[in-house]
Formats: structure tokens, C-alpha cells, sequence
């Protein structure tokens, strides 16, 4: 059995909708911890009523990035992960802690990578007109936003939308992907050819 370890900074819905999955559909995995950077974020009260055990690494606490790296790297490390999950973990990850990690740490983006990399996407979407918007699963490398491509859903841009209307249609999208993603990390059905990312089996990787 694998263990997942999921990072996340607040509610964490990716978190739920991944943790929901798991225990549904029957995985050969556990979630085995759930990480966060901040003592108040709620989504550590959803994993410690499931029974999933919790722990923090206060950023605050830290002189700099290596440091809260270091010890983040220490506390999952801890749980033996096979696959490390960011789900609204609102930090940048240094090469190191990436690079011990390596192609085990999944990420979701709230638009269809490469396109608008960073932060503000929706506002950036709809400020450029894109008919088109939707969430990327990935997985991570040092460069932000820039690690192959495991999955793809994609929503129109309705007329109107705002970024609160756009997000809300992505996030549902979100969590119908993540878990997808994650399942397929977990049977390892996952090829990665030149920096893409093929599922053995052949089972779609967009949602359209």
C-alpha cells in the first residue's frame, strides 16, 4: 500500500476531494498525513475527524525558505511518501526539497499550462479574452509552474464571467482531476517520454 502525503495551507478542498476518492474507489494507498505550513488551517480539522494524522511547519518560524524546507522535508519524510500532493499549499518549494522528492510531488494549476503561470489566472484569462480556461495537474520541478503535464480539464469563458464565476467553475474541475491524477500515480500507469506524460492504459488525460 502507497502512502500519500498531501501539503496545503487552508480548507484544503483538493485535499477532501482526494481523501473522499481514495476511500471510495478502494485504492491501493492511504492517505498516510496531511502537512500544513499554518497552525490555523482548516482543512487539518477534515483529515483529524477521518482519523489521518496532521502536523505543522509554521513558515513563520523559519529564518528563510531552506530552513522551512529542511524541516518540511524532515516532517514528510517522516511518513515514508510515495506520492506528495500540494493541494492549496501557498508556498514555492526550493530545488532541494523538490529534488528529493523527485517526480513524486504532484500540483494542480488553475489554468491549461503553459499559458499564465503564476498567480491572478482567472483575471489574466478573461482579461485576454480566452474563450477557454481550466486546470492543469502536474508534476513539480523547480521551475514554478513548468513540470509535465498529467492531466487537463478545460471550461468555457462565459460572457460575464468574473473571476469568483470562472474559479468556481475551474475548482469543480479540480476535483475531478487531482484524484484522477493521483490514482494514476499510485497504480503507476504513468509514462513519461521527453517531458511528456502518457497513460499506459490510454485513458484520456483531458476533460473536456
Amino acid at each position: 500500500m502507497k502512502n500519500i502525503v498531501i501539503l496545503i495551507s487552508g480548507r484544503g478542498s483538493n485535499m477532501e476531494a482526494i481523501v473522499r476518492a481514495c476511500a471510495s474507489e478502494g485504492w491501493d494507498a492511504r492517505v498516510a498525513a496531511v502537512v500544513s505550513n499554518r497552525p490555523d488551517a482548516p482543512g487539518l480539522a477534515f483529515a483529524q475527524e477521518r482519523g489521518i494524522a496532521t502536523a505543522v511547519v509554521d513558515h513563520t518560524l523559519f529564518a528563510d525558505r531552506d530552513a522551512f524546507d529542511a524541516e518540511l522535508a524532515r516532517v514528510v519524510g517522516e511518513f515514508s511518501p510515495d506520492v506528495i500532493v500540494l493541494a492549496g499549499f501557498m508556498r514555492i518549494l526550493t530545488p532541494a526539497f523538490v529534488s528529493r522528492f523527485e517526480r513524486r510531488i504532484l500540483n494542480v494549476h488553475p489554468s491549461l499550462l503553459p499559458a499564465f503561470t503564476g498567480l491572478h489566472t482567472h483575471r489574466r484569462a478573461i482579461e485576454a479574452g480566452c474563450k477557454l480556461a481550466g486546470a492543469t495537474v502536474h508534476f513539480v520541478t523547480p521551475e514554478l509552474d513548468h513540470g509535465p503535464i498529467i492531466i487537463q480539464a478545460v471550461v468555457p469563458v462565459l460572457p460575464g464571467d468574473t473571476e469568483a464565476t470562472l474559479s468556481a467553475r475551474i475548482l469543480a474541475r479540480e476535483h475531478q482531476i487531482y484524484p484522477r491524477a493521483v490514482r494514476w500515480v499510485v497504480e503507476g500507469v504513468l509514462r513519461e517520454d521527453a517531458g511528456v506524460v502518457v497513460h499506459t492504459g490510454g485513458e484520456s488525460q483531458l476533460v473536456l
